[in-house]
Formats: structure tokens, sequence, C-alpha cells
């Protein structure tokens, strides 16, 4: 018996995740010079407490796998319920995701974004391919919270939190 890939993603919808922007950076191959990478990602936890893990799940053709693979870091900044804009930005592959945007450097030089409610930088343990797909795991070298609600995903739509 197979399931196909509308109804796997029909019925995943009806799964509400938070909403993160995973990012790292790595030597562009043209130019030589370091290149931040991003993307908007639902797919992320928490694995372990002693040692810190979270997993990412990244989609293998993307600029943000590439980069993740080749520094071994990556950041994952947890939106809040004011950045559906930037994480909409995030998930199209069209516009330059970092312009005009303010980020700051941690640990691992990954870009971590303003406005955030919680950031954790990581570095690579492991990686495992599935599919399209590769779950990155990474220890938590920091992390950090600010104030804010979750920005939130389900049903192909953004939801926040009822006071």
């Amino acid at each position: 018996m197979s399931v196909d890939g509308n109804s796997f993603k029909t019925t995943m919808r009806r799964w509400v995740s938070g909403v993160t922007i995973v990012t790292s950076h790595a030597k562009d191959v043209a130019s030589g010079e370091e290149r931040d990478a991003g993307m908007t990602v639902s797919a992320f936890s928490s694995v372990s407490a002693e040692p810190p893990l979270v997993v990412v799940c990244l989609h293998a053709l993307t600029r943000t796998h590439a980069a993740v693979e080749a520094s071994g870091v990556f950041a994952v900044n947890l939106l809040s319920s004011e950045q559906e804009v930037l994480s909409a930005r995030f998930a199209t592959s069209t516009a330059e995701r970092f312009d005009g945007l303010t980020i700051r450097r941690g640990l691992t030089g990954a870009a971590l974004i303003d406005g955030a409610i919680a950031q954790l930088e990581c570095e690579l343990v492991s990686s495992h391919r599935e599919g399209t797909h590769t779950l990155f795991v990474g220890k938590v070298l920091a992390c950090s919270t600010a104030p804010g609600e979750p920005l939130l995903y389900a049903a192909g739509g953004y939801r926040r939190l009822l006071p």
C-alpha cells in the first residue's frame, strides 16, 4: 500500500507547527565570498536536553541545505506572531532574503534575525538523507529568548495563539 504525495500533504496540513527561519553561511562557489543562506522551516524539533540537540529538515536542493553541509553550522530563529511577512519572504526563492534585514552574528557566524522570540546556534553533529530532504541534527552551542508570541502555521495559513 502506498500513500500519494498530495494525500500526505493534505493530512500533514492538520498538524500545527511553529515557524522558524533557519540560517547558515558558506563560501559562494562563484565569488569565493561568504554568503548568508536562509529559509522558512516548520520541520524543527528538540531531540535531547543532555546534550542539547535539535533537528531541522531541509530540502536537499536549497542554498540553505548546501550552506549547512559546507559550514557545519546553522541557527534557528523562532519567529514571532508579528513576523508573517518575513516568513513569507524566506519561503520564496525569488526575493533576496537578507536585503534590508537587521541581523547579528553569534558564535557560529550564522545570521540571528532581530525580532525572533528565540534563537538557537548549532554545530552540525549528524545528517540523515531521507527522500528529498535531509535531517540535520545540531548541538546547541548558545540559545536565547525574547518576549512575544510564536508564529504558528496550520491548514495552509498562519495562525496566532488566542489570549
